[in-house]
């Protein structure tokens, strides 16, 4: 055989793999973090050292669900939580891992690291009709106001350690970059007037984080600013707790869980909705293409690809997914890839970097 005809099989072997509708799952390493509960202490005592042992796991075992549970839906649905007995946690579960291990003939202490099954726990949430996320939310700068830029103490509680291993992970607004950012009105702020700090922050998504002290209250307001993305605004009022500064750690507290609701409403799936969309994209080389194929298998969401057309470099496919088109546009960005509408043909391809 030639080697022109060598070439000629092999790509029409690949285009025939391409034509197989994908059968997709979330990616590896997200789902090791995002269903991953490290940590959680356990205290039990029984008749024996073993049956300590085993109603310690069972105990934290319901403990680290509920903590999955509430990481991957919205706050408004953590009333129904699926009531589970230990059988069908275990279920669910991966295994887990022990560190700090102390025992005694009756009792049994440690650090215990639980790892739940991904499509274990997906099956049971969808079977629930209960939207949730499986993406891994991107890191994104917070821009602190009290009502205006500053680093005064309402800066300084949301710089907390205790804040940064949240579902949306953040960086605060360094002091020396406040100068850039004097006047920002927040009501009023589009993107091009946080682009430069977002640039250097290295971040495509800013919030700003605004405490209001009025009427003996204080309200924490948080703009999402995106750079492909419209503005989105949400409020939340927190209860004082003496003085407005002894106040502000709590309010940094709710700010974090208001972030977190805010993204989980943009890419909690509602996996009783389904829809279709044709995309084309531009092949620059195979080795791009099969790049792109990869991370839409990474992509929890997408259902199914068919290509129906294909030449020299371009391709148009039609994607099946689960949920609204919005959390579609932000699993694929999750999974590096861009979805845009450019003159009422959607266009896909990899993320700039």
């Amino acid at each position: 055989m030639s080697f022109r005809a060598s070439l000629v099989a092999i790509l029409v072997g690949f285009l025939a793999l391409l034509l197989v509708p994908a059968t997709l799952r979330p990616a590896v390493a997200q789902e090791g973090s995002l269903f991953t509960v490290p940590n959680l202490h356990v205290d039990a005592t029984g008749a024996s050292s073993t049956e300590a042992l085993n109603a310690a796991i069972a105990q934290g075992r319901a403990r680290a669900f509920q903590i999955l549970y509430r990481r991957l839906t919205r706050q408004a649905d953590w009333a129904r939580q699926p009531p589970l007995d230990g059988a069908s946690l275990l279920r669910l579960s991966r295994g887990y891992s022990i560190a700090n291990e102390r025992r005694s003939t009756t009792r049994y202490v440690a650090d215990v690291t639980y790892m739940f099954n991904p499509e274990a726990v997906a099956r049971l949430l969808r079977a629930s009709q209960i939207a949730f996320s499986q993406t891994q939310a991107h890191r994104i700068l917070v821009i602190p106001m009290s009502p205006g830029v500053g680093h005064g103490p309402w800066a300084q509680a949301l710089m907390s350690p205790s804040l940064r291993e949240g579902q949306v992970p953040f960086t605060v607004l360094a002091p020396e970059e406040d100068v850039a950012l004097a006047g920002l009105n927040f009501d009023a702020a589009g993107w091009s007037d946080v682009a430069a700090v977002a640039g250097k922050n290295r971040v495509t998504e800013v919030a700003l984080v605004q405490a209001v002290y009025a009427g003996g209250k204080m309200t924490v307001n948080i703009r999402r600013l995106g750079a492909t993305e419209q503005p989105t605004k949400t409020s939340v009022e927190v209860p004082m707790t003496g003085t407005v500064g002894t106040t502000y750690p709590v309010a940094a507290q709710a700010a974090a869980r208001a972030m977190e609701d805010l993204w989980k409403t943009r890419t909690s799936i509602d996996f009783s909705q389904r829809g279709r969309l044709t995309v084309d994209v531009r092949v620059a080389s195979l080795a791009q293409w099969g790049a792109i194929q990869t991370a839409l298998a990474a992509t929890g969401n997408v259902t199914g690809t068919t290509v129906t057309a294909m030449t020299t470099g371009y391709a148009r496919m039609n994607l099946t997914y689960q949920g609204g088109l919005e959390q579609l546009h932000e699993a694929l960005s999750g999974a590096g890839l861009s979805l845009n509408n450019r003159g009422g043909q959607w266009m896909l391809a990899p993320s700039r970097q």
